[in-house]
Parts: C-alpha cells; structure tokens; sequence
C-alpha cells in the first residue's frame, strides 16, 4: 500500500514491482499476490487497462491511520485514560499538529461557522496542516469521501501498508 500511496495515481504490478527492485529482489508473481490480496480486501479498486490491471488506493494513508487510532481507542474500556496516555506518549510535533486539527474541527462541532473563539487558526508550521488534511478528506467539508471509516469488506484485513498481519493471505 505505501507505494501507491506515494505513486497517488493507478499503478501496475509492473510498476510497483520496479520500485521496489530497486531495494530488493522479489518476483513480480509475489507482488501480483499482493495487490490481487488488497483488491480483494477493499484496499485497492482496480481497472483493466490492455493486459494489466490498474490499482488505485480506495483510501488515503491519513484515513487508514485515523481509523486505525478510532478502532484502538473505540476498544479502550477507559477512553478517557487511553486519550490522556496517548497526548502524554506525543511529542512537540505530534502535539502541534493536535491543537491544528481541533482548531479545523471546533467550528463544527461547535456549530458556528467561522474562526474559533479567541482569534484566527495559527499559520502551517509542517508539510501539511491540519486544515489540509482535513479538506483532503472532506472533514473541513463535510463531504462524503466515499473513503472506509474502518476495515474494508467488514473483515480483519491485516496491515494494507505492507500485505502482512492477521488477515493476510485469507
């Protein structure tokens, strides 16, 4: 999955074989598995184009990663003390980014329309802000992304990133 991620365009097995030559020995029958594996588990949708298939990722690697911190913390028999372990466990960044995230979010949970209470959102300070991860999946919005909120097909899927976990190989 990291490789289409970092492609963000439809790949081909050829493709992603390539790329990941150049840091490895491995056979394209191996990577064939792979995408074949995440296309049946709803990670990837795919198109025909010639002889090849076209993979696309269903999902961006911010919505994965969101779903996989709700699904731990929806399993938490304390939410509370789980969130407050988890901002002690981030760091300066990680915290940044946080404060980021609520001042997109506050206006709508808030239901007020504009800047939050005490003044304009702080400006960018890392690759992306918060508002722009937030417009990319549709939560500044409010749009559907047609992106999965959890595991794809209603089944254990195992890691997408790199094809392994406890769902791999079913």
């Amino acid at each position: 999955m990291t490789r289409v991620w970092q492609w963000n365009r439809p790949v081909t097995v050829r493709e992603v074989l390539e790329d990941l030559q150049q840091e490895r020995s491995i056979a394209y029958t191996t990577v064939m598995t792979v995408m074949d594996n995440l296309h049946q588990k709803g990670w990837v949708r795919r198109e025909v184009d010639g002889r090849a298939y076209r993979y696309t990722a269903v999902s961006t690697r911010a919505a994965y990663a969101a779903a996989l911190m709700n699904e731990a913390w929806s399993r938490s028999d304390n939410p509370a003390a789980a969130l407050v372990a988890f901002f002690g466990m981030m760091s300066a960044e990680q915290r940044e980014a946080l404060q980021d995230a609520m001042r997109v979010v506050q206006p709508k949970l808030s239901g007020a329309a504009g800047p939050p209470p005490g003044g304009q959102a702080a400006e960018p300070s890392g690759e992306q802000t918060a508002g722009q991860a937030a417009e990319q999946t549709g939560a500044a919005t409010g749009e559907p992304t047609g992106e999965p909120t959890g595991e794809p097909a209603g089944e254990a899927a195992g890691d997408p990133v790199d094809g392994t976990g406890p769902g791999a190989g079913r």
